[in-house]
């Protein structure tokens, strides 16, 4: 007897007989379908027929019913946020999106506006602070204090331009850790794969950082954990953007240097100052840290920092040149290395 589709014989049937002329192909199924659907019935003897034709659909649709769920959350997790997101992925995502906006609230009141932590708050800035930081940015990555050292004066047309402020190298060596490291961030924040879900400017973002550091960066990480918009129209990168991204590599290196030389520095610069030796320097960090709000916030700084790199990193390695993702994706957790090691290794083709 035939049926519709396919026909399986017994003892209460005539022979086994074939027709695939009526067969369709097998659909793929697509995770928006209600159910996977098949177009083969199958009808066992005439008595079956009767009761009912076995459905391939039903079948595969209660199969795959218990799966469903984990599938997503893969598919979604290799999509780079791109497609659907699981109840659970989302409950995690709205939970650290949270936290970190409660570590934003808590960095700014703490570090600027109430007086509990060491230093001066914001609202009450000493004159000594202001002229310290003043002096601490003419002192940016060591140009004017090593000209000085070298006997290479900064002259324009005869006249000396600049003698660098004498500070002591401790709170120069943390001050240009903390930005060589906020500078290598701008190769990572220009390729992250979900910078577009930021709406403001790139460049401003990262312009702030290198000043405020944690204050802009905090509310980037928040942000970018926002849902895919469901229509995506990727962002042209601005000529900062390119510059940095096609130069990455230099920046990697100037960045790596300049956190290099920070820590030679805090250690033996300006040994002709009368600073001490490392246990007196090692004392005066210890006091600079506790009385300080610059210092202590640079504290704050990198701990986030920390943080921040291998959680980006992580995030972007399809960005790597192919042979190095393995090593990056190891050295993502050391402090400035990994950062570096991005820097060095970031396929910027990808970004055209």
């Amino acid at each position: 007897m035939q049926s519709a589709g396919l026909t399986l014989c017994s003892t209460r049937s005539p022979p086994l007989v074939r027709n695939f002329t009526s067969l369709k192909p097998l659909k793929i199924f697509n995770f928006r379908d209600p159910i996977l659907r098949c177009e083969a019935n199958f009808a066992f003897n005439a008595d079956d027929r009767k009761k009912g034709n076995l459905s391939v659909s039903a079948i595969s649709a209660w199969r795959l019913g218990t799966r469903r769920k984990s599938i997503a959350i893969k598919t979604a997790a290799s999509s780079g946020g791109g497609g659907s997101v699981s109840e659970l992925d989302d409950n995690v995502r709205k939970l650290l999106q949270a936290l970190l906006w409660v570590a934003e609230g808590v960095y700014i009141i703490w570090l600027f506006l109430l007086p509990y932590a060491p230093g001066d708050p914001v609202w009450a800035i000493s004159s000594e602070t202001i002229n310290s930081l003043i002096g601490l940015s003419l002192n940016f990555f060591f140009i004017v204090p090593l000209s000085n050292a070298g006997n290479i004066n900064l002259r324009i047309v005869g006249f000396h331009l600049i003698e660098a402020p004498v500070l002591h190298p401790m709170s120069e060596g943390l001050f240009n850790f903390v930005i060589g490291w906020t500078f290598m961030f701008a190769p990572l924040l220009y390729t992250d794969k979900r910078r577009d879900r930021y709406k403001g400017s790139l460049d401003v973002l990262w312009g702030f950082q290198m000043f405020l550091t944690n204050t802009f960066l905090i509310p980037y990480m928040a942000i970018r954990l926002n849902a895919a918009d469901g229509e995506y129209t990727p962002r042209k990168t601005s000529q900062l953007g390119s510059v940095m991204t096609n130069g990455a590599p230099v920046v990697g290196l100037i960045g790596g240097l300049a956190c290099l030389v920070s820590i030679l520095w805090a250690l033996y610069g300006r040994g002709d100052g009368n600073f001490g030796d490392l246990q007196e320097r090692w004392e005066f960090l210890q006091s600079y840290l506790g009385s300080e709000r610059l210092a202590y916030a640079f504290i704050w700084d990198i701990c986030l920092y920390i943080i921040f790199q291998p959680w980006l990193i992580g995030d972007n390695l399809q960005n790597l040149q192919k042979d190095k993702i393995a090593l990056v994706n190891f050295l993502r957790f050391v402090p400035v290395v990994g950062l570096v090691a991005y820097c060095l290794c970031l396929n910027a083709d990808n970004e055209k």
